[in-house]
């Protein structure tokens, strides 16, 4: 049998020809390369397995970047790996076993997928973030850096997570175990940013080794949970995104009770560890989004307000520390200050001369710091809608705006049903709302952590269910005589429809001349969220 014959007959292979399979690669690649280069043949042989596992199994790859590259995506760049973070190379692992299954199902006649409006809301954003300033910069003679290389590629990284996702998760199941993964990696996070953040157990010196922002470990020590992600911000954002999933699973009933409360609580704690007032806004921003959905938005506000202050009371350090930056000379925290000062000083007086702004400066989102200021070497730029215009100027400006209207357009069709596939909607919309407000302050969308966790929740909300599950009689669309061809030819146009209302329908009841149709029984199916769009 081909393996066009194979997936056509099967879309995933057995259990046993993955075992093989496995055991055969393996055991070739370890016997050449052991002879030469024990370490490099244990990891090739470790990175291949890897990637024959998720041509056999796609989910696989999902459930790597979903529950496995959170707790490493904030070793810096270069630091474990030669140019890549370890997040982007088992991004690299999983995407090129499921490119070519993707080729071999195309060659067998199957569709991975179909173009959406979403799906071009996605490229269009990558484009102008990316191809369209580039050009730019080639028409104006201006040097193209490597730095504006690697920031051009950010958006089209997390297009190939967002499809990685999409076509590997295809059933209620994997979409299950996806969700809990993502809460699992959150938990970890949130946990060891609320250690950090109260200078607990040595965890600031701990995640020096690895998990310094930029290199500062002194960005460790200013009891602000930057966790895993060496990003405070993205902490916070995780915590929200997470908190949506788990709150959603609680008022759908698709989990345990008293396990999804103590991660809610977990997550409202590594929230508030975060230090970020952004955060606070985040946290009440998802809640508002998710009591919408479930209803009852009135019993979320009395159910947060008193774990923020429990939050609030164990992470008092935090809180003083913070709210002591209000006590200068211009009432505002120095931090605040340095932020505008940097915008007025390194990007709007470029960014609002020689009509920058209506095709961006460059893709860079920083800019090399003055020598005088020696205690750092980059300048960042902190402020979303600055860095919309500075990347991309209004192309990226409007693509950005698309993207989330398409996006929450998406999310709103899907968050009220009763499955995995609107708890997954629910967190998507509180996202992309949490998102589009905090991008006043900070571009969150591109954000480590948050980016990667934003992106698979769009691929996951494309699980779904493409016809009624039929409880009893015959299959759906076999036609009979008379009537009977009549009532299948309507079975099948229901069953391929989706059915948006939600109505039953019978079809594929076979009936005999001068008998009553025996009607098909089956339960009301929500659209899939294919046929939703």
């Amino acid at each position: 049998m081909t393996a066009i014959e194979a997936l056509r007959r099967e879309p995933r292979l057995g259990h046993r020809e993955a075992e093989v399979a496995l055991a055969v690669t393996v055991g070739l690649v370890a016997a050449v390369g052991l002879a030469f280069a024990p370490l490099l043949a244990l990891a090739g042989g470790i990175a291949v397995a890897m990637m024959v596992a998720v041509f056999l199994h796609p989910p696989l790859a999902a459930y790597l970047l979903i529950g496995v590259a959170p707790l490493v995506t904030g070793i810096d760049r270069g630091a474990l790996l030669p140019v890549l973070r370890p997040n982007e190379a088992l991004l690299l692992l999983v995407v090129a076993p499921l490119i070519v299954r993707g080729i071999v199902r195309l060659a067998a006649g199957r569709i991975p997928m179909r173009f959406t409006t979403l799906d071009l809301s996605l490229v269009l954003l990558a484009s102008a973030a990316s191809v369209l300033p580039l050009a730019w910069m080639v028409v104006r003679e201006r040097e193209i850096s490597t730095d504006d290389l690697l920031y051009a590629l950010t958006l089209w990284k997390f297009l190939g997570l967002y499809l990685v996702v999409r076509v590997s998760v295809r059933t209620r199941a994997e979409l299950r175990r996806a969700l809990w993964l993502s809460l699992a990696a959150a938990a970890v996070v949130g946990f060891v940013a609320s250690l950090q953040s109260l200078q607990l157990f040595g965890v600031p010196d701990l995640l020096a080794i690895w998990y310094a922002p930029f290199g500062n470990e002194s960005a460790l020590e200013i009891n602000r949970g930057t966790s895993l992600f060496a990003s405070s911000f993205a902490v916070a954002d995780v915590m929200t995104f997470n908190l949506a999933i788990s709150v959603s699973m609680l008022a759908k009933k698709l989990g345990p009770r008293l396990p999804l409360l103590g991660l809610s609580a977990l997550y409202v704690l590594g929230s508030v560890a975060s230090g970020q007032f952004s955060g606070i806004i985040a946290l009440l921003v998802g809640l508002a989004v998710v009591g919408w959905v479930a209803r009852a938005l009135t019993r979320g506000v009395l159910m947060a307000v008193p774990a923020l202050v429990a939050a609030g009371a164990l992470m008092q350090p935090v809180l003083e520390r913070r709210l002591s930056g209000f006590q200068t000379s211009r009432g505002l925290p120095s931090s605040w200050l340095a932020r505008l000062d940097n915008l007025e000083r390194f990007f709007w007086p470029e960014l609002f001369s020689d009509y920058n702004w209506v095709f961006g400066v460059r893709p860079s989102a920083r800019v090399p710091a003055p020598v005088v200021e020696w205690w750092r070497d980059w300048v960042w730029i902190e402020s979303g809608h600055t860095w919309l215009l500075w990347n991309g100027g209004i192309p990226l400006f409007a693509a950005f705006i698309f993207f989330l209207v398409a996006g929450a357009r998406h999310a709103l069709r899907l968050c009220r049903r009763p499955d995995e596939v609107g708890v997954a909607a629910t967190a998507l919309l509180a996202a992309l709302v949490v998102v589009a407000i905090l991008t006043t302050f900070d571009p969150h969308l591109t954000m480590r952590g948050t980016g990667d966790l934003l992106f698979a929740l769009l691929g996951l909300t494309f699980v779904g269910v493409s016809r009624p599950v039929q409880e009893r009689g015959s299959a759906w669309g076999e036609a009979g005589a008379g009537s009977g061809g009549a009532a299948g030819a309507a079975g099948r146009a229901g069953a391929s429809d989706g059915g948006d209302s939600g109505a039953l329908v019978a079809g594929g009841a076979v009936v005999g001349a001068g008998r009553r149709p025996a009607p098909a029984r089956v339960r009301p199916a929500w659209p899939s969220a294919e046929s939703v769009e």
